[in-house]
C-alpha cells in the first residue's frame, strides 16, 4: 500500500506544512521555519515535564465528564417496581462505580485522583465506592448488598428449583456521589489552572487550553 502524499492545511489563522515538505521551501523560508522548530523544541525540553502532566491529566478528563453524566442519568431515570427498571438502575449503577473507581484505582498511567485529597466528610462514601467496585462490580458475589441461591422444593413427584436473589442499590444513586462528582470537576479544573500556571512560568507564553459552555445536563444533576 503506497503512503499518502503530505497533506498542506489551513484554518482561520494558520497554514500548516507537514514537515516532510520542508525540503521544498526557499531557503529563507526554511531558515525561519528550522529557527522556528528549534524554538519550539526547546520550550518541549523545558516545560517537560508539566506536559506530561497535562497530558496525564487531558486523560482522565473524559472520565471525569462520563461520570457526571451517568449520574445525571441515574438522578433522572423514571422508577417504578418493575424488572426493567431495577435493571436501569443496576446497569447505570454499575458504570457510576466502575467509572468513578477507574480514577483511583487505573493502571494504564492515566492521571488519577490522590485518596488522602478527598473531602473528610465524603470519604466513607469513596471508600463505599471502591468496595463496591472491587466486591461486587470487579467479581461476582462477596459484597453484603447483593447475595443469591437456591431453595430446593418437593413433592412425590419432582423437586422443584427455586433461584433467590437479594439485590440492594440507591434509586437515582446517593445525594453524597453527586458531591464527588462537584468535587472532581472542581478539582481537574484546579490542576489544570496550576499545571497551566507553571507552564506560563518557564516558558513565558500563555498556554490556552479549550474551553466552552457545559451541556445543559452538568447544571442539573444534583
Amino acid at each position: 500500500m503506497e503512503n499518502s502524499p503530505p497533506v498542506i492545511w489551513e484554518d482561520d489563522k494558520y497554514v500548516y506544512v507537514p514537515e516532510e515538505l520542508f525540503k521544498h521551501l526557499p531557503p529563507e523560508y526554511l531558515e525561519a521555519v528550522e529557527a522556528r522548530k528549534q524554538q519550539g523544541s526547546n520550550i518541549l525540553q523545558i516545560a517537560d515535564n508539566d506536559i506530561k502532566g497535562l497530558i496525564r491529566l487531558v486523560n482522565a478528563i473524559p472520565t471525569t465528564a462520563s461520570l457526571s453524566y451517568i449520574y445525571h442519568r441515574l438522578r433522572n431515570a423514571n422508577f417504578d417496581v418493575t424488572t426493567e427498571a431495577l435493571m436501569e438502575q443496576e446497569m447505570l449503577t454499575t458504570a457510576f462505580v466502575v467509572t468513578y473507581s477507574r480514577l483511583f484505582v487505573s493502571g494504564n498511567g492515566a492521571s488519577g485522583v490522590a485518596e488522602d485529597q478527598i473531602p473528610a466528610h465524603l470519604k466513607a462514601v469513596h471508600d463505599d465506592l471502591i468496595e463496591m467496585r472491587h466486591q461486587r462490580y470487579a467479581h461476582n458475589g462477596g459484597h453484603d448488598t447483593i447475595s443469591s441461591g437456591v431453595r430446593f422444593d418437593f413433592d412425590d413427584t419432582e423437586i422443584r428449583i427455586n433461584l433467590q436473589m437479594s439485590l440492594g442499590l440507591y434509586v437515582g444513586g446517593r445525594d453524597e456521589w453527586g458531591e464527588l462528582v462537584t468535587f472532581l470537576d472542581a478539582h481537574m479544573h484546579e490542576r489544570l489552572q496550576k499545571i497551566l500556571g507553571r507552564l506560563r512560568a518557564k516558558t513565558g507564553y500563555e498556554w490556552k487550553f479549550p474551553v466552552g459552555p457545559g451541556p445543559d445536563w452538568v447544571s442539573k444533576s444534583n
